[in-house]
């Protein structure tokens, strides 16, 4: 029987479509599995001069698709409070400070708090500070805090960031959110590579040609384009999300499978990425907006048509780009990354390409085998395949290739939870493993910095761009062909030969 937590949540930005979104339905799915019952209170804060009932309103209608009876949603919603505050206000932390305490007492939540900073980086360390002076952290239960991303804009303002944190919370304590790190079949990369014998054998340089990793997003900046402006795809994806995923598949197996040494090992597998020097940066990332184009008889506005978006805006919607390890595992072998917006199809998934065959058993049949290809699916769909070389039916001996595949069925995914949920659980377990450390998030900012200062000295270059709703511009296409290589997933393709694009 699952035993439940006693906890006091307070979320900065109660207000915002994150909480709204994402936050509040976490927690009802918590309250339903019973890790949340009787001894948690959240108190929600933000500028907006809300009532308890007009907050808990918002609240019932952020969990409608996800309840089953009145009462057991009016019961949830009873543990929420509300809180108008002011980040820089002094006054407004001692209000805090003693709703917190009532409510401590009326839950029993043991002193056990978690703070979720679900508003901009700017002002993390106000609100740090001020809840370490005035003693809102007392140090009688565990003490947690939740930041979203953007992580800094660059090396130097992420270590800013971070020591205001370190003033108030420990390492430990400090939950970097990476939501793609919560997704099912990201987890699961550890289990395909280690619990599989047949992979992790093959899961090195002799064997492997190299690792292509792609988040696609059909949608555009849609009503981000103030923000997305001063962010662009290398920032907002590659930094974080693609390195992330990069560290899991190219890192050594770990002497145990706990948050300690895996981090440990992220982080040598982070480190051992060549750090480009500003040519090699030029060489091997390109950037890319997208323009106007039709799909499937609709038609879709250039970024610079994006409202909130600036006219002569050179931030890039599409960034590609090849990393190398220098290691001995990884040594000559390229991670191919891409990223971007108003893409075919959305998705993210790897590809693992497997060595070609150096003797070719069936040259004389005039026949080549196909590389065989491991691929991940994390989104929209979950699951794995695998590429094999067969014998086609009939007479004579042609090769067919074949898939071997498993998808998550709709019920599996229905039911799966959501990665906020789990981040919530792991925060509540005071398990870090799916979160973004400091080491982490410090070398990934190292290896962009390159990228990012060489891309903004250049300001009179012509910006590449795609067609909205395609896989990128030629120069992605070119990036991999003057190595003798293709992307592995061309989706486009099948929408050409269907007259849709």
């Amino acid at each position: 029987m699952t035993e439940s937590k006693s906890v006091l949540f307070t979320i900065f930005g109660a207000t915002g479509d994150l909480a709204k979104r994402k936050l509040y339905p976490s927690l009802f799915r918590l309250y339903k599995k019973g890790e949340l019952a009787e001894n948690f209170a959240v108190i929600g804060t933000a500028r907006r001069p809300w009532t308890d009932d007009f907050y808990r309103d918002v609240v019932l209608t952020s969990i409608k698709d996800l309840m089953k009876s009145k009462s057991e949603a009016d019961n949830f919603i009873s543990h929420f409070y509300y809180q108008s505050h002011d980040v820089g206000d002094v006054a407004h932390y001692v209000t805090l400070k003693n709703l917190g305490e009532k409510l401590r007492e009326k839950y029993s939540t043991q002193g056990n708090q978690v703070f979720f900073l679900a508003m901009a980086p700017q002002f993390f360390g106000t609100i740090t500070e001020h809840l370490k002076s005035e003693n809102i952290l007392t140090g009688e239960g565990f003490e947690r805090i939740v930041i979203e991303k953007p992580f800094g804009t660059s090396y130097d303002t992420a270590k800013e960031l971070n020591d205001s944190l370190t003033k108030s919370f420990t390492e430990e304590q400090i939950f970097r959110i990476d939501h793609y790190l919560g997704k099912e079949m990201i987890q699961s990369v550890s289990a395909v590579r280690f619990a599989n014998p047949i992979f992790e054998s093959l899961w090195n340089n002799r064997h492997i040609d190299n690792v292509q990793i792609t988040f696609a997003e059909s949608i555009g900046v849609e009503d981000r384009g103030g923000y997305y402006d001063t962010s662009g795809a290398l920032k907002d994806m590659i930094q974080n999300h693609v390195l992330q995923v990069l560290s899991l598949i190219a890192m050594e197996k770990p002497e145990k499978f706990d948050e300690t040494h895996i981090v440990q090992e992220k982080v040598k597998a982070l480190k051992a990425i060549r750090k480009y020097t500003a040519d090699e940066a030029q060489a091997n990332f390109i950037r890319a907006q997208y323009a106007a184009g039709t799909f499937d008889e609709e038609n879709y506005i250039s970024y610079r048509d994006e409202d909130s978006v600036s006219t002569t805006s050179r931030t890039e919607t599409f960034a590609a780009g090849k990393f190398l390890i220098d290691n001995e595992r990884w040594a000559g072998v390229p991670f191919y990354v891409r990223s971007g917006k108003r893409m075919t199809e959305k998705g993210t998934r790897i590809n693992i390409i497997f060595k070609k065959d150096v003797d070719n058993l069936f040259a004389e049949n005039d026949e080549t085998p196909e590389q065989n290809v491991l691929t991940i699916y994390i989104q929209p769909t979950e699951g794995f395949s695998l590429s094999v070389n067969g014998k086609a039916a009939g007479q004579g001996f042609h090769l067919d290739p074949m898939r071997l595949s498993f998808r998550h069925d709709s019920e599996f995914l229905g039911n799966s939870p959501e990665a906020y949920e789990k981040l919530f659980l792991d925060v509540l377990n005071g398990d870090g493993t799916n979160f973004s450390h400091w080491e982490e998030a410090a070398r990934a900012w190292e290896l962009i910095d390159v990228i990012r200062k060489t891309w903004g000295s250049d300001t009179s270059s012509e910006l590449p761009t795609y067609k909205a709703r395609t896989m990128g511009p030629q120069e992605a296409f070119d990036l991999l062909e003057k190595d003798g290589r293709t992307w592995n997933w061309q989706p486009d393709l099948w929408y050409i030969d269907h007259g849709m694009l």
